[in-house]
């Protein structure tokens, strides 16, 4: 279902933290603490104010953020807008070999830089992602730990696109 913004606008603070809470995978928060700043004019004013609200976050709060990304590939439970976004890009159908490959650079990444590797994957394929993660792994703590954000905030602006009428 999608919502026009005049809708969100006007949801009481559970509402919208409801409807937006996925967002930011597992991080009803930054819904719940962009709320007061309503009436948002457009889709990337109401991202932007998301956006300023995780910047402004403790830094423990951001690594909670990164850490509720699932590996890319994996097996596991995760949220429908992350199944959506693996399908896309083909994860969903990787040969034995490449879902091997892809959990040794996941562990490889998550072992040095303590979060999950994460890549807006949308226009990508398995083959561009895996180039992404070879690359990354070759950066330091702190350019990561800002890609990783960056990527989270393409994801969730790609999210809202597609859940918000324009």
């Amino acid at each position: 279902m999608r919502l026009s913004l005049e809708i969100l606008n006007g949801m009481d603070q559970i509402d919208f933290t409801e409807a937006l809470g996925w967002i930011f995978e597992y991080s009803p928060w930054v819904a719940e603490r962009v709320w007061m700043k309503r009436p948002f004019a457009s889709i990337s004013e109401l991202h932007q104010t998301m956006v300023n609200e995780v910047n402004k976050a403790a830094f423990d709060e951001k690594l909670a953020l990164l850490r509720a990304h699932p590996d890319l590939a994996a097996r596991v439970k995760m949220a429908e807008a992350s199944v959506k976004e693996q399908t896309g890009a083909g994860l969903d159908q990787l040969t034995k070999d490449e879902r091997e490959e892809f959990l040794s650079l996941n562990k490889a990444y998550t072992t040095k830089f303590h979060f999950p590797f994460i890549l807006a994957v949308r226009n990508h394929t398995k083959e561009t992602i895996l180039a992404k993660m070879k690359e990354r792994l070759d950066h330091s703590q702190e350019a990561e730990f800002k890609e990783a954000l960056e990527q989270v905030y393409q994801i969730a602006y790609f999210r809202l696109q597609d859940f918000i009428a324009s």
